[in-house]
């Protein structure tokens, strides 16, 4: 049998099991200086989602780029930022940033960066620098206040509507560039001679400076938690002998599971960052379960290759199918649709394997390796007999309990049961990278200040496009072709005019209609005695060229305007920018300046020749991240004061039921991009998926259960802890309000591999004595003296030994911290007090283990 020959490697060969484990562990540690870390949220989709490439194609069309939010608070003076001192270290702060790498320099937006834009006499506009110079005194700051407070497009984005706070948006290359950037920015502040406040926000710089703070935390919290169980293991065993081969164990399977993942070329994510933390408590269990059952078995004097046969045959089974059912609860998220969740879990449910391989065979070769005299202190600090112990006292007591009150204690679990239930249904799916930090960090702190000041520093993307059903060049050529072939002209000029035609497909309508105008211009001077025929096809030409341009029509202006007016009245939207604001605020200067002139043009040559006179802004390119060049696409930029799934779902929402109830037009579409959004996206499908893949792997398990016992009641037994585990958690999770995030649906995995590993040690243990013993009192009474001792201790160790997790400045981790205790905690309790009030109720006990077998 494959145990056997394990066994025998391990007994006869230990320096071989050594050396082979060094050579393995060297080899994994030598990848790890190789780490790549990655927190990007987008990254949590495929490559060829199809969010995630609309959302890229989006960013490229209309030129947008990711953002570092700077912000300059000024709350103590009459005039807030504006004056003179806090205008002049915006201004030196914003032309200073220009200079860094990594900055997109033409896109920059900030007062000394945009128009001021005023009426210079009917029918012409002046744009003059807002801010070219800082100013020398109060008046020329009130100036260029009441010149912001005058331009919609830059209140409340630029400066915040309580004129205490300005902002410069900063567009980088690549989000990986924010925490490089947003060090260099504050090395700038820093020498800035300023009494402002200065934060700095957005999502780019929370996800890159995440990935550090996760990097060093990931070099932290595992050693300590190993640290800790080390010291845990050494109070109750007093034993270094004990615990030196478990702690071995689990360290090399954390060093070589993460060496496979980074040799692999594999970023560590959020969640790879956590294989240590989970591998670890997995690695241990399965070691301490052996040299307790050696400690006991061994006699001092004795040869221990029997004694170790004996516990290996006693226990391989077991703690296969604890390893594998463990495996099994996180391979499943593999099927998931999230690739670092499918990554995480791929690499632990190996790392849980190779664990119980390790086990198998490190712990033999390493009891084998000591000497008569060390293996004589194993008995010393046997762990199994200590009945006198506080520890032994209460579980002695516990499984008596557990006995007698049977029924008062399963009313009680079924309440549990009930309100967990309940709390489960309370669940809010919620995630927002922001909230990864505590509360007083200080990117926690510039989000809160910043998003009580301005619009907003979360950006969502709502995309109208149109769609024609027959393209315009095809629509303009029927329409020619119908003329001419109506009308008595020169065939030279047909022949000419015929060739443009067929050539339409292969350019772009705009310049096809320029070209195609300017033939027909020329048309109309050669054939004087058709000049009235060409001049009405050359209309014909010029109107379909502005009417192509879709996003020129002033219906479709006026209804982008209401719906951006409308969707404005919404708590959770702080403001809107997008084309019909900027043709609005032109088309007032360019008629006079009257407020009563903030409004669209009556046509769509108007609203051409109102964008044609901002093309010679300062800025002509910012049209561009409006609409496209060709007038078929048109972005709404949404400046949203929460970032949160749930707040970001609710906004759309909300513009999901204004659609409802004012239809698009015809032929036009609405889409979603923007990383508030794409958050939305991975949330969702991460979800879906969790669900699933727990489901999946709770079946598999139940059947493994059921394999394992060879019997469906003993299987559902099995089950029973974990399913009551994994129901009070997440109603613990309903209750207490914690949003379900990426680190809560991951627990799932954890809560399915533990609970059923204590549960398969406790009944293959009850099961073999009480076919010893024959009497279910005298079972409990055993049972409670081993296994139950074990598997608290084990509890015990694991769930404190994470409480440094608890100090991490990542919530995350702190999350994983907390809830890895609780699951440890109840999967014990269950186990232990719940599964004997239940065998209790069962009346045939024969059938249920199998009898008393004759010697």
């Amino acid at each position: 049998m494959l145990r056997d020959r394990l066994v025998s490697l391990s007994i006869n060969h230990p320096r071989w099991v050594f050396v082979t484990f060094l050579f393995l562990a060297v080899i994994a540690a030598i990848q790890l200086p190789s780490i790549q870390v990655d927190t990007d949220p987008e990254n949590m989709l495929p490559h060829d989602q199809v969010d995630r490439l609309y959302h890229e194609e989006v960013k490229q069309r209309f030129g947008m780029h990711d953002m570092i939010v700077v912000g300059v608070v000024n709350d103590s003076h009459p005039a807030g930022i504006y004056n003179p001192a806090s205008l002049s270290a915006l201004h030196s702060l914003s032309e200073s940033i220009l200079t860094l790498d990594g900055v997109i320099r033409q896109d920059q937006m900030a007062l000394n960066l945009v128009d001021d834009i005023s009426q210079e006499g009917v029918g012409s506009i002046r744009f003059n620098w807002m801010m070219q110079q800082p100013p020398e005194s109060q008046a020329e700051a009130d100036a260029i206040r009441d010149a912001v407070e005058r331009l919609p497009m830059l209140q409340n984005t630029l400066v915040s509507g309580d004129n205490q706070a300005a902002g410069i948006y900063v567009p980088i290359t690549h989000k990986s560039e924010s925490y490089r950037l947003s060090n260099e920015i504050q090395a700038i502040i820093d020498t800035l001679d300023s009494e402002d406040e200065f934060y700095m926000a957005g999502l780019p710089i929370a996800e890159d400076t995440f990935g550090v703070e996760m990097f060093i935390q990931m070099a932290i919290s595992a050693p300590l938690a190993g640290l800790m169980i080390f010291v845990l293991m050494w109070v109750f065993f007093r034993s270094f002998l004990l615990i030196t081969a478990p702690m071995i164990v689990a360290m090399g399977a954390v060093i070589i599971t993460m060496g496979l993942l980074i040799g692999q070329g594999f970023s560590v994510h959020i969640m790879s960052s956590m294989i240590p933390i989970f591998l670890m408590p997995i690695a241990v269990v399965d070691s301490v379960h052996i040299l307790s059952e050696f400690s006991d078995r061994y006699k001092p004097g004795e040869n221990p290759r029997e004694a170790l046969k004996n516990v290996m045959g006693h226990l391989f089974t077991p703690m296969l199918f604890t390893s594998v059912t463990s495996s099994i609860g996180f391979a499943s998220l593999a099927f998931t649709p999230i690739p670092p969740v499918q990554i995480f879990g791929l690499h632990v449910a190996f790392g849980i394997m190779l664990a119980f391989v390790l086990t198998i065979l490190f712990v033999p070769a390493y009891i084998m390796s000591l000497s008569n005299k060390r293996l004589a202190q194993l008995k010393d600090h046997n762990i199994q007999q200590d009945d006198n112990s506080l520890l032994g006292r209460v579980l002695s007591w516990t499984g008596r309990f557990s006995v007698k009150a049977a029924k008062p204690l399963l009313a009680v679990f079924m309440v549990v049961i009930l309100i967990s239930a309940w709390g489960v249904t309370q669940i809010q799916i919620n995630d927002n990278p922001v909230r990864w930090f505590k509360s007083d960090h200080q990117l926690r702190i510039a989000d809160r200040v910043m998003n009580n000041h301005f619009s907003g520093t979360y950006d969502a993307f709502l995309v109208l496009e149109k769609a024609d059903a027959v393209p315009p060049h095809q629509q303009l050529q029927q329409q020619l072709e119908s003329a001419l072939d109506q009308a008595n002209i020169d065939p030279a000029l047909r022949a000419s005019l015929d060739e443009k035609l067929s050539a339409a497909e292969d350019q772009d309508f705009d310049r096809y209609t320029s070209e195609l105008g300017a033939l027909l211009d020329r048309a109309s001077y050669q054939d004087r005695d058709n000049e009235d025929f060409w001049l009405d096809l050359l209309d014909l030409v010029e109107a379909a060229q502005i009417e192509a341009k879709y996003f020129l029509n002033p219906d479709v202006l006026k209804y982008m305007d209401q719906m951006m007016l409308t969707l404005e009245q919404s708590d959770d939207i702080g403001k809107i920018n997008g084309l019909p604001t900027l043709v609005k605020t032109v088309f007032r200067e360019l008629n006079g300046g009257d407020e009563a002139m903030y409004r669209l043009p009556e046509t769509a040559r108007g609203t051409a020749q109102t964008l044609l006179s901002f093309q010679s802004s300062h800025r002509p390119d910012d049209l561009w991240k409006m609409v496209t060049p060709d007038y078929l696409s048109s972005l709404l930029w949404f400046q949203l004061s929460s970032g949160d799934n749930q707040d970001v779902s609710r906004v759309m929402q909300q513009v999901e039921d204004y659609i409802a109830a004012n239809p698009l037009p015809e032929g036009v579409s609405a889409n979603w991009a923007g990383m508030s959004y794409i958050n939305v996206v991975w949330q969702e499908e991460m979800v879906n998926g969790m669900l699933n893949s727990l489901m999946g792997a709770f079946v598999m398990v139940l059947i493994m259960m059921v394999v394992l016992f060879r019997s469906v009641k003993m299987g559902l037994l099995a089950m029973l802890p974990l399913s009551i585990t994994i129901l009070f958690i997440y109603g613990l999770i309903g209750w207490v309000g914690k949003d379900y995030d990426m680190p809560i649906a991951v627990l799932s995995a954890l809560t399915l591999g533990l609970s059923v590993d204590f549960a398969i040690h406790f009944l293959e243990r009850a099961r073999a004595i009480y076919r010893e013993t024959g009497s279910w009192p005298a079972t409990v009474d055993e049972v409670y003296k081993g296994p139950s001792r074990a598997i608290s201790r084990n509890a015990i160790v694991i769930a404190i030994g994470f409480t440094p997790l608890l100090l991490a400045p990542l919530v995350p981790y702190i999350t994983v911290g907390f809830f890895l205790a609780t699951i440890m905690a109840v999967s014990a309790l269950v186990t232990i007090v719940v599964l004997p009030a239940v065998i209790e109720q069962i009346k045939n006990k024969d059938r249920l283990f199998g009898g008393k077998q004759e010697a």
